[in-house]
């Protein structure tokens, strides 16, 4: 399923739906991000997804990341939270959507690295390769938040 971004955009569609999401920075002991090259729209981005209704957010983060990339992970601190009205995403199934992230962060406590049906490719990127990847805008905030490593999380 093709997926679409819009961010700020007049012409996007109406949105149909709101999505509750977590998605997870994922570090290795050098300090190197974990990302995905996702299949719907070939751009690079932190690996998560939507809540289940039996999930919590912080599980929702654990689970996606396993689904995504075949780590288990825990969860040690929060990025923020990314509930921007002009971010809207559509799918080619027609479905149009807003989407609450909170973003959290991780660290690798197992399991092997592999590739799943949602992505062609995984890497482990410093911070200097990250301007040379292709990613949404709303992708490379959470990582510019990272980054900055302030001592409260963003809310927005």
């Amino acid at each position: 399923m093709a997926r679409t971004e819009y961010y700020d955009d007049p012409n996007a569609p109406e949105p149909n739906s709101m999505v509750v999401a977590a998605s997870a920075v994922v570090t290795n002991d050098q300090g190197h991000i974990l990302l995905q090259r996702r299949r719907d729209n070939d751009l690079w981005a932190l690996p998560g997804g939507g809540m289940e209704l039996t999930d919590s957010l912080p599980g929702t983060a654990i689970r996606e990341v396993k689904e995504e990339t075949g780590l288990d992970i825990e969860i040690t601190g929060l990025v923020g939270t990314y509930t921007d009205p002009r971010h809207i995403i559509e799918y080619s199934d027609g479905e149009v959507r807003r989407q609450f992230n909170v973003c959290f962060t991780g660290r690798i406590i197992g399991g092997e690295l592999a590739i799943s049906e949602e992505s062609t490719e995984l890497r482990f990127v410093t911070p200097n390769e990250l301007t040379d990847l292709p990613m949404h805008h709303t992708q490379r905030l959470r990582l510019e938040h990272y980054l900055e490593n302030g001592d409260q999380p963003h809310l927005g």
